[in-house]
């Protein structure tokens, strides 16, 4: 990488972080004005008042206008970059998608329609994976036409809808998929990605998220909605099949990288086949509910959960640098660490709820 593409990086990095903060209120105002507000009406609901939900329009503006600013959409042969196009209309169509969606929920089944529409786009363009490595031999597999562009838009909307399905705590989605930005950031460049817009893209989505989180994290002034979770999600996917990722991976880096989400997603599709609820039904037994319904509080919830996104990414950079069976040994270990942390700050929580009991007994007699 040259001088040239780090001062790219950081430029957009700062430019998309500013954009989207300042955008932010402004959306939150057009949130009010045309009726995309959350009102808590059940127990999957943490907040008690009305927010507005649109605040994903300044992720989008943040980084629209970033990438806009320092993507190249022409290629060194002087061709046309088909592939940011296709990334840049499909995310148009998800995002107008979600706003609809903030402003009336639609259909489960029409989102899906067009989520798979908006993400064939970029994989007719060039975005999909078309071969992959055997992560513990070496041996370099290359896949059919047909399972690569299937594949590739499976990967895009399952993502798209996992970062959706996180999307249940104040500041989660966008913390966790500013860490899932920093890390694709941090693995394109150990791996000297030549795409400068590449690096753009996973700059500006870093750069945006972190604009917003000032009024999304606990207590949030507002909601990205879906505007903003399944934006997210859609780039998030479509960078982490690009570059080096069309070749060297079998999904094993991006899906460390993405694992919260997508861990969270299997889960739940798995927790409703066997209860015989639809797969889109709406729940209160995802990971953030099961904490937060465990005594931990909102904040130490999404920090938990912040921990655990950014052990997954290191472990996949890790991955990468070194071998399989180090990553392995990294996951094995902060998992028997976060078990053990998690029951003692369980038992710890647990004894002071007893006390706080205790105490209120005793001042009522």
């Amino acid at each position: 990488m040259n001088q040239n593409n780090g001062l790219y990086i950081v430029f957009s990095f700062i430019v998309a972080l500013i954009m989207a903060f300042a955008a932010t209120p402004l959306a939150k105002r057009l949130a009010f004005k045309i009726g995309a507000v959350d009102v808590p009406k059940d127990g999957r609901r943490m907040h008690k008042e009305p927010k507005a939900r649109l605040g994903g329009l300044g992720i989008f503006y943040g980084f629209l206008v970033s990438v806009l600013c320092f993507g190249n959409f022409m290629l060194p042969n002087g061709s046309v970059n088909w592939n940011l196009v296709g990334i840049l209309i499909g995310s148009l169509i998800v995002v107008v998608l979600g706003m609809f969606d903030d402003v009336k929920p639609r259909p489960a089944m029409l989102k899906f329609i067009i989520q798979i529409v908006a993400a064939l786009i970029p994989v007719l363009l060039g975005v999909r994976v078309f071969a992959v490595r055997n992560p513990f031999t070496g041996v370099l597999f290359s896949i059919p036409e047909w399972l690569s562009i299937a594949g590739s838009v499976f990967w895009i909307v399952g993502v798209t809808n996992a970062v959706n399905l996180i999307d249940g705590l104040d500041g989660l989605a966008a913390g966790v998929s500013s860490i899932a930005a920093v890390a694709l950031l941090s693995i394109l460049l150990i791996e000297h990605s030549t795409s400068i817009t590449l690096l753009v893209m996973a700059a500006a989505l870093a750069g945006a998220c972190f604009g917003f989180l000032p009024y999304n994290f606990n207590p949030a002034k507002l909601f990205m909605g879906d505007t903003g979770a399944t934006f997210l999600g859609f780039i998030l996917a479509c960078i982490s099949i690009q570059g080096p990722f069309k070749t060297y991976v079998a999904f094993a880096v991006p899906f460390l990288v993405l694992g919260l989400p997508i861990f969270d997603t299997l889960f739940a599709i798995i927790r409703r086949i066997i209860k015989g609820q639809p797969i889109m039904a709406p729940d209160r037994g995802h990971l953030h509910h099961r904490l937060i319904d465990r005594g931990f509080s909102h904040k130490s919830t999404v920090i938990i959960l912040y921990g655990l996104s950014a052990i997954l990414a290191i472990s996949a950079i890790v991955m990468l640098i070194t071998d399989v069976s180090r990553a392995l040994i990294l996951i094995a270990s902060i998992v028997l660490f976060g078990l053990f942390a998690f029951t003692l700050i369980s038992r710890n929580e647990e004894g002071e709820t007893e006390e706080v009991a205790q105490e209120t007994e005793k001042k009522e007699q």
